[in-house]
């Protein structure tokens, strides 16, 4: 994923998550706030109870293949943060992203064609 559509640094996680909405389903959660750009933002929380880095990285690369997916049909101008909760890591790749793609149709952020 291109650095320009990356959230980085912790404040713009917080401004998310404080003025944000939220969705959640099963195991994965989405918060999501206006970014008044002309393109989508995307952080990832993974957090230690997944285990080791390794598990976590394959979690967050897991879910980054599941937004490449969907961001084409995506709204944009928006800043997106994606938590993985707990048992989301013994999920399929395709429950993870049916999930993800029914969290955003909820969120009004997918583009229906």
């Amino acid at each position: 994923m291109k650095s320009a559509l990356r959230l980085r640094r912790a404040a713009d996680f917080a401004h998310v998550r404080r003025y944000g909405r939220a969705q959640r389903q099963g195991s994965l959660l989405i918060s999501y706030c206006g970014n008044r750009l002309a393109h989508n933002r995307y952080g990832f929380v993974v957090g230690g109870q997944h285990g080791v880095a390794v598990a976590r990285n394959r979690i967050k690369r897991r879910l980054r293949a599941a937004l490449r997916d969907l961001h084409p049909r995506l709204r944009q101008g928006f800043d997106i943060v994606i938590v993985a909760r707990r048992g989301l890591h013994a999920q399929p790749y395709s429950e993870m992203s049916r999930i993800l793609n029914e969290l955003f149709l909820r969120a009004r952020l997918l583009e229906i064609c």
